[in-house]
């Protein structure tokens, strides 16, 4: 399975990628209270494309033999998921206001953009490192 290391982490990266601009066009039609959101596309296409980066994640912890436990970038970046997810739903749905909706869809992308700095760093402080 290594053999197929590098393809699996482009499909990883590409993943991320996919999810991160479609969360960003969700969250601008959530604040802009479009009825684009509502589309069942538009509802099914992030569960599709969330779940087939969080399974080549685990293929890849596996792959490695890389525990959260081992590694503390690694369970830094799986708790900054947990933000992640959180924010997002509260960016996409249950941000009663589409300030708060805004609001919240900024820190998830900031969030994101931890959790990259993570994954490139191997370290917790992110970029800082």
């Amino acid at each position: 399975m290594t053999e197929h290391y590098v393809l699996i982490k482009h499909l990883h990266i590409t993943a991320a990628a996919l999810s991160l601009l479609f969360f960003v066009l969700r969250a601008w039609w959530s604040v802009r209270e479009s009825p684009t959101l509502q589309r069942r596309w538009v509802k099914v296409a992030p569960h599709v494309i969330d779940t087939t980066l969080l399974v080549l994640g685990v293929v890849l912890m596996v792959m490695l033999s890389f525990w959260p436990h081992q590694h503390p970038w690694l369970a830094a970046k799986l708790i900054a998921l947990l933000a992640y997810i959180s924010l997002g739903t509260v960016a996409i749905k249950r941000g009663r206001t589409p300030v708060v909706r805004a609001i919240a869809a900024l820190a998830a992308v900031a969030t994101f953009a931890y959790m990259l700095g993570t994954a490139i760093r191997h370290s917790p402080l992110s970029w800082l490192a």
